[in-house]
């Protein structure tokens, strides 16, 4: 972020780390309201595109493969970057053992020593518990930049930009660096299947308590790193720092830090290219599993006696994996030779690119700008089509639910059992009408629409018109295209 705002400038940088948080912010939205045409916990990007854009599974694959294919290698440069320091702390110069200085070594010690062994086992259950190292290592690594901008001195004559800013491409080179550090909506769909409060309000609450904090840590961190070493900071601004106690284990935690996650981003970077490798274009067949997903998980509309017998007699369905697709069992030899695959581009391309800001530039711009813009905005705007099966049956409940909430008032106002019962055979109905006419949908549309607009405006953002939200998810996609096109051709072709 230090490196990123010194290309962009204080205010323009600050304005940036916010937009990015706001776009990111609206994605896991798109992603909310995507999973309220699914039953609760069946969300999964896999069930939204066996319904919307059934082709589409391989692209989110590819992306979330080449994403964390990028920040594992991102993992191992920030070892060779920080190892050295660290070895220098210990004395290592007096050892007369100069390889202790090579980055390479590093990168390869840890490499065979812990990243092979600790990426080849099924199971990764241990490394859950690197998550308190995580959050340790993160709040540490706060608080060592805030102190060193107010414990050192500054030279007043070092260049910072406020205003102005270095150019054109040396910021949209820095872009995907910030559109990188919000994503997490590879995450979004389990959050939302495991969290035990599911109301729109609270889950505007965490989208906006999680971008909200990380935003506000990101514009700190940015600022004081930026105005500790104005425009000589680099993309690790830890290794910047005179060795003392409090960066070498600063740098320590860091390495541990890095090193653990490794693996995990190796498991979800394989399972994905498995299903990259398994996909075959043209191919509509779907287990009955995924047949089952991609309806939502919704009984149909009149169900039969018939098909409640069918339902009550069928097997359990099959266990699914992490992108809620049918798990298929992965032979001894694919694993192996997957894994080895990753490792080693992974270890060739971390000896080779010695930048960080580098590989999360490619990383921001092909993998997390995906998941983050073009696919939320491209299934909701697919699955919230007025003429949709699943927008009709979502439409539908919710009509129901109004009404209930009708009678719930009339039972509050003391009207009489009469009337109650008159009510709720009106009602039902309703909710036994299997088909309603384009008109009628339109009269209902009309109405919901407006009494949603004349509702008091309330934070959980429930009241915007769907047409309005489908606009919106298509500037979404469009954007993040965009981004993905220029910030790519930037650094492939103008950043050097």
């Amino acid at each position: 972020m230090p490196a990123a705002m010194s290309h962009f400038g204080v205010m323009l940088g600050v304005l940036l780390i916010v937009w990015c948080g706001l776009t990111s912010a609206f994605g896991l939205y798109l992603q909310a309201r995507c999973a309220r045409y699914l039953d609760r916990g069946t969300s999964s990007f896999f069930a939204l595109s066996q319904i919307t854009y059934p082709n589409a599974a391989v692209v989110f694959d590819a992306a979330i493969a080449i994403k964390c294919f990028g920040v594992g290698v991102s993992y191992m440069i920030i070892i060779g970057d920080l190892m050295p320091g660290v070895a220098e702390s210990f004395g290592s110069a007096d050892w007369g053992l100069p390889f202790l200085d090579d980055r390479r070594f590093w990168i390869t010690a840890f490499f065979l020593l812990f990243i092979i062994p600790l990426s080849f086992p099924k199971r990764l259950d241990s490394l859950k518990y690197t998550s308190m190292v995580a959050l340790l290592a993160i709040g540490y690594l706060i608080i060592l930049v805030v102190y060193h901008f107010a414990a050192d001195e500054i030279p007043n004559e070092r260049d910072i930009r406020i205003i102005t800013w270095e150019g054109p491409v040396a910021a949209l080179s820095s872009l995907p660096v910030v559109i990188f550090a919000y994503t997490c909506h590879q995450n979004m769909f389990s959050i939302l299947n495991e969290i035990k409060d599911n109301s729109p309000g609270s889950i505007v609450g965490v989208i906006g308590s999680s971008i909200g904090s990380a935003a506000s840590i990101y514009v700190l961190v940015a600022i004081t790193g930026y105005f500790t070493f104005g425009n000589d900071v680099s993309g690790n601004i830890v290794s910047m720092y005179p060795a003392s106690v409090a960066s070498t284990i600063a740098k320590a935690a860091i390495v541990a830090l890095v090193t653990f996650s490794i693996p995990l981003q190796i498991h979800p970077c394989r399972a994905s290219i498995d299903a990259v490798l398994r996909w075959r274009p043209g191919n509509s067949q779907r287990s009955p599993s995924a047949a089952s997903i991609a309806s939502g998980g919704h009984q149909p509309l009149l169900p039969s006696s018939a098909g409640l017998a069918v339902v009550a007699s069928a097997p359990s369905p099959p266990p699914l994996d992490s992108h809620g697709a049918p798990a298929v069992a992965m032979s001894e030899l694919r694993f192996a030779l997957i894994t080895s695959v990753i490792l080693v581009l992974s270890y060739v391309t971390a000896l080779r690119v010695s930048t960080l800001d580098r590989v999360l530039a490619y990383v921001g711009s092909t993998g997390s700008t995906a998941i983050s813009f073009i696919l939320p905005g491209l299934f909701y705007y697919k699955i919230s089509d007025p003429d949709s099966i699943y927008h009709q049956r979502l439409s539908k409940e919710d009509d129901d639910a109004a009404f209930d909430g009708h009678l719930d008032e009339d039972d509050d106002d003391g009207r009489g059992e009469d009337e109650e019962d008159t009510l709720a055979a009106s009602v039902a109905s309703l909710r036994s009408t299997t088909s309603v006419g384009s008109a009628a949908r339109s009269r209902v549309g009309a109405r919901s629409a407006g009494g949603r607009w004349r509702r008091k405006w309330r934070w959980d953002l429930e009241h915007l018109e769907t047409g309005l939200l489908r606009k919106m998810a298509v500037c979404l996609s469009v954007y993040g295209v965009c981004v993905m096109v220029v910030c790519l051709g930037v650094n492939a072709f103008f950043k050097h």
